[in-house]
């Protein structure tokens, strides 16, 4: 009977094992995770969950008996030491499992401060999953003070819940402006005008210098000599590939754990998929950071375990809420030289982004019409031209009749 391993409970995890088993796969399935949770939604951590809106049940992507159900076994708590891709074996603490493929969505981990600037003291936080979120929400207490280090799209979520939640909070980016690695100018423009008006402080082109306090941080250096106390700080500034099993192992790593275009690592019958996968995207290689992407990498890698021999095609989206702003992204914005502004004014606003007369990508600001479209157009290779997009006389609709 053949046995597939996949080490990391979360959503790629997740999504492997159920497609596993929605395929007809009959054999042994085994999922580790590090964490004591079943497999649960990251992305309401810094939204719903930590404003309280969400409660824990509500995370998990299927119940607990889901899993007993469809004869998976769940090794929660649990911590892979190494792979042996020789032997085809994987080791943990007092126990060795042989599998017949193992499957990496080990996702990525959070990129901390460096404890020679205080990054170490009690009150500094990231978010990533539970158990962060869990051990920062008693600090959201009406009137206390919070630093937030990251101008990306966490470090805005968590800015909105504490806002929300009549925090004090002041921002820090140390780039030009923030969301610069991601978006537009005039999406950055979007949100600063949104934070400002909840009374967030951002700094911009601002660098954090050091954390202070004895055992707990108690106060903030910026740049430009600039000093506040501050009764927590969150970091928000990205995360990195969870490689180091893989790399043990002796997989090929090129940001990530390298793949093919069916997911297959350098590894016989190794495959990887999620946060921590790097694949081939047309001409380039990279890495989403999405849970459709976790979700549709895994999915078409089950297929494949079970011999379909199928290509992974990326349909990019992203999404993001803070307020009552819902953000759809809808493909890659690399690359683009041009900005086309679709502006209802009456809320809704979505920025497309151009190379030449290419569209790659939408932002789309409470614009769920305008992000729909763009993503079929996006998907099918089809780019309006910007006098049609920023014609607000031009029904959405009709960019589709191209």
């Amino acid at each position: 009977m053949t046995h597939v391993v996949v080490i990391g409970a979360g959503q790629a995890g997740a999504a492997c094992v159920a497609k596993l088993r929605a395929k007809g796969f009959d054999g042994d399935i085994t999922l580790i995770g590090a964490e004591t949770a079943p497999p649960y939604q990251r992305p309401p951590l810094s939204k719903k969950y930590l404003l309280g809106d969400m409660d824990l049940e509500r995370l998990y992507l299927r119940p607990e008996s889901y899993y007993r159900d469809q004869n998976i076994t769940l090794r929660l708590g649990t911590t892979v030491e190494a792979i042996d891709t020789a032997t085809q074996t994987v080791s943990m603490p007092n126990e060795t499992l042989a599998y017949d493929h193992l499957v990496l969505t080990t996702g990525a981990s959070p990129i901390r401060l460096p404890a020679a600037i205080g990054g170490d003291l009690d009150g500094v936080y990231t978010v990533r999953n539970l158990a962060d979120v869990d051990a920062m929400t008693p600090e959201f207490t009406e009137g206390r003070h919070v630093l937030i280090v990251g101008g990306g799209y966490i470090g805005l979520e968590a800015a909105a819940v504490a806002a929300s939640k009549g925090l004090k909070v002041t921002l820090v980016e140390m780039s030009g402006r923030i969301l610069q690695r991601v978006a537009a100018k005039e999406t950055s423009d979007y949100f600063r005008a949104l934070h400002s008006s909840h009374g967030v402080e951002i700094l911009e082109g601002t660098a954090l210098e050091s954390l202070s306090g004895d055992t707990r941080v108690t106060s903030a250096k910026l740049s430009g000599d600039r000093e506040m106390a501050v009764d927590f700080v969150i970091v928000g500034v990205g995360i990195r590939p969870d490689t180091p099993l893989a790399k043990a192992a002796g997989l090929s790593l090129d940001n990530g754990i390298a793949t093919d275009d069916q997911g297959r690592t350098s590894a016989p019958n190794v495959w990887s998929a999620g946060d921590c996968a790097s694949f081939p995207y047309k001409a380039a290689r990279i890495r989403l950071e999405s849970v459709p992407n976790a979700i549709d990498q895994a999915e078409v890698v089950a297929e494949n375990i079970l011999g379909a021999e199928k290509t992974y095609i990326a349909k990019p989206w992203f999404w993001s809420d803070q307020y009552d702003v819902k953000l759809q992204i809808a493909g890659l914005n690399t690359g683009f030289d041009t900005i086309v502004t679709r502006d209802s004014s009456t809320g809704a606003i979505s920025f497309w982004y151009y190379k030449g007369d290419t569209l790659l990508a939408v932002d789309a600001m409470n614009a769920p019409r305008d992000y729909m479209v763009g993503k079929r157009l996006i998907e099918g290779g089809k780019s309006p031209s910007h006098d049609m997009v920023a014609d607000m006389n031009t029904d959405i609709k009709d960019l589709m009749r191209l």
